[in-house]
């Protein structure tokens, strides 16, 4: 799974690595247009998959299934308009993190992805169409979120500061669909003589749901808004300064050489 980055692994500049970051690797060359869908991963087709059983489902509501189309034309308007790309293709990294910073995204691939599937394919197999109908809008856009992200990446078209928006984005309309998912949870009640896996399953549900709502609150305001974006805008403008100083450098022999010629001729 080393393809989900859950807005935490997301590539950013190895030249700004938290503490203890390992040191930066040489560029790989990227696959081309032409090769897009041979480029997508075992776990990108996972992932379709995963979106077109949610969609179908009825489980997700319109809401949810409208918001990927809407953040995918933002993004694509502000790659056009706002940020467009100034280098080549790349596959840097914006964040490399060291091993304390791999548990990290170790530890949200769990939560986030793992568990809350595991949740509900057992809901399925009980019967539990409430926690089933809860878990599923998040992992519904969960898998947007990592298939646009590994997407985006690998076709290395978009800048940086449009590549970080995809997880702050994606993230924050999921806090509100965990929010829903935590009420629906904690507001259900179960009798008094409950079998105790009845028990185990009622509080699993309950800890998942509380556990994503802690994890990708602090993925947010922790890490995505305070180091996250304000590195990949910092990326992006020294990049698009270092492109604007080589254009100047290459007119300045140009206007020399012409200047050059003017003083030839008022000397004759």
């Amino acid at each position: 799974m080393s393809g989900v980055s859950l807005a935490a692994g997301s590539r950013i500049d190895g030249d700004h690595s938290t503490a203890g970051a390992a040191a930066s690797k040489p560029n790989r060359p990227l696959p081309g247009m032409g090769g897009v869908m041979g480029s997508l991963r075992v776990i990108e087709l996972q992932l379709v998959a995963f979106i077109m059983v949610f969609s179908a489902s009825g489980l997700v509501p319109l809401l949810d299934l409208v918001f990927p189309a809407f953040a995918t034309a933002y993004l694509v308007a502000l790659s056009r308009l706002c940020f467009p790309s100034t280098t080549a293709l790349s596959s840097e990294e914006i964040f490399r993190g060291g091993r304390l910073f791999q548990l990290y995204v170790l530890v949200g691939t769990t939560v986030g992805l793992f568990l809350p599937l595991a949740y509900v394919l057992g809901g399925f197999a009980r019967g539990d169409e409430q926690a089933v109908r809860s878990a599923t809008p998040h992992l519904f856009l969960l898998s947007f979120q990592i298939l646009t992200e590994n997407v985006i990446s690998g076709l290395g078209l978009f800048s940086a500061p449009v590549r970080a928006l995809v997880p702050l984005l994606y993230t924050v309309r999921r806090i509100f669909v965990v929010i829903g998912w935590v009420s629906g949870v904690w507001l259900k009640t179960l009798p008094a003589n409950a079998p105790l896996k009845d028990l185990a399953w009622f509080w699993f549900g309950r800890s998942l749901a509380a556990a994503n709502l802690g994890y990708f609150s602090i993925n947010l305001f922790c890490f995505l808004i305070p180091l996250f974006l304000p590195r990949a805008f910092e990326k992006y403008f020294r990049e698009r300064d270092e492109v604007q100083g080589k254009a100047a450098e290459d007119k300045r022999p140009d206007s020399s050489r012409s200047s050059n010629t003017d003083a030839d001729k008022k000397a004759d």
